[in-house]
């Protein structure tokens, strides 16, 4: 485990349907994911992202805000979803079944 004083990288992503963005830097070993987002700057580049409403995840894992980071994780800003998954395979198969 890293000592109080050590730092390391970790990435900040974030994705649009149009573009996709990854910011590599770096934080200390006591940062939490709230922290390193605000860090990174996205928010800024991005002002619709709100950490009260969109939800995070490193690796694919949903986690908190106040998740202590470790070396090389990656933290993803998820979006909320347009439509449910459930209902877009429905919307597919009735095109398929009446085209």
């Amino acid at each position: 485990m890293a000592n109080a004083n050590s730092f390391f990288k970790v990435e900040v992503v974030y994705a649009l349907h149009h573009i996709q963005i990854l910011k590599e830097f770096v934080v200390s070993s006591n940062s939490t994911v709230e922290q390193a987002i605000k860090q990174s700057g996205i928010i800024n580049q991005f002002p619709e992202i709100d950490l009260t409403k969109n939800k995070c995840g490193i690796f694919g894992n949903s986690v908190s805000l106040n998740t202590s980071l470790q070396p090389n994780d990656r933290i993803e800003i998820y979006r909320p979803l347009i439509i449910n998954p459930k209902d877009a395979r429905r919307i597919r198969a009735k095109k398929k079944i009446y085209a």
